[in-house]
């Protein structure tokens, strides 16, 4: 008896076709070209308004959109010598490191409770801060106006404060969560059996593994304070207390028609914020990264 084996030729394999080489390159020069152009659109106006301090109100109606021919640096030493600009600079500054303190202090508190401990209403909680997000405070500005007036704070830094630390929780809280959760428990339970009791975890702990995320919800809080415009707009009716982007839109109107003077005063203004949120650009990113994985 004779058995027959029949052989199975083996299946060549299947092609896989590759794009070229060159339409990939023209794939990536297409994207770095839509790429700058979107960087150009954007930076565009900053580069005319910094620009245009150096000009001459003259230039400006001969030319609006054109390069000084002599470098005019009087428009940015008046403003760099006024009192009223460095006063507003220091009720901005005054104004957005509060609230950035309260704000991370707050923030890791509340987070902490959330994400560590389960108890009855945590998830209640946790909803009514993410609905917080969905509610912008140009639809609260009038009965906020209200409650700011009732309590006194009217003209005052802290009738500011208080609000954007109130506005700023719901982002803080949902970004350090997942941060704070992610912590091992058996961290917690080792250090626990070392002696280290709940808040010396917190502080020991808690706080050197978040800190990205602590600097991320730190940078956006002062960011954010900084560039308000419409809270100081309904609370602070006195110049001496106004903020600089509530500064900058008095002094514009005030030196209309001297329109090199106020492009060299919004450049400064805007400068402050433009480096800080610069250097702390990868932060952000990580800290935002992380809150995404956890």
């Amino acid at each position: 008896m004779t058995a027959t084996a029949t052989l199975v030729a083996p299946k060549a394999p299947r092609s896989v076709r590759r794009a070229p080489a060159g339409s990939k390159r023209s794939t990536g020069v297409v994207v770095g070209f839509v790429a700058l152009l979107l960087i150009g659109l954007m930076l565009a106006p900053v580069v005319f308004i910094i620009l245009g301090g150096f000009r001459s109100n003259a230039e400006i109606t001969v030319d609006p959109s054109g390069l000084p021919t002599t470098w005019n640096w009087q428009n940015y030493a008046d403003v760099l010598t006024s009192g009223v600009f460095w006063g507003q600079v220091g009720n901005s500054a005054i104004a957005a490191i509060a609230t950035t303190l309260f704000v991370v202090a707050l923030g890791l508190m509340a987070a902490y409770g959330l994400s560590r401990y389960r108890f009855r209403g945590r998830g209640a909680v946790f909803a009514l801060f993410t609905a917080g997000l969905m509610f912008p405070m140009t639809v609260a500005i009038t009965p906020l106006y209200i409650l700011v007036r009732n309590l006194g704070l009217m003209n005052s830094l802290a009738g500011v404060i208080v609000p954007q630390i109130a506005f700023a929780l719901p982002l803080t809280i949902i970004i350090l969560s997942p941060f704070l959760s992610a912590i091992p428990r058996e961290l917690q339970e080792a250090a626990s059996i070392d002696g280290l009791g709940r808040l010396g975890f917190f502080w020991r702990m808690v706080l050197p593994l978040a800190v990205p995320a602590v600097v991320t919800v730190g940078i956006l809080a002062f960011v954010n304070s900084w560039n308000s415009y419409m809270l100081p707009l309904f609370i602070l009716n006195n110049e001496a207390a106004y903020t600089l982007p509530l500064g900058t839109q008095a002094f514009a109107s005030q030196y209309s028609v001297d329109t090199a003077r106020v492009l060299a005063f919004t450049s400064l203004s805007m400068i402050p914020a433009l480096l800080f949120f610069s250097v702390f650009e990868r932060r952000i990113v990580g800290g935002l990264t992380g809150a995404v994985k956890g």
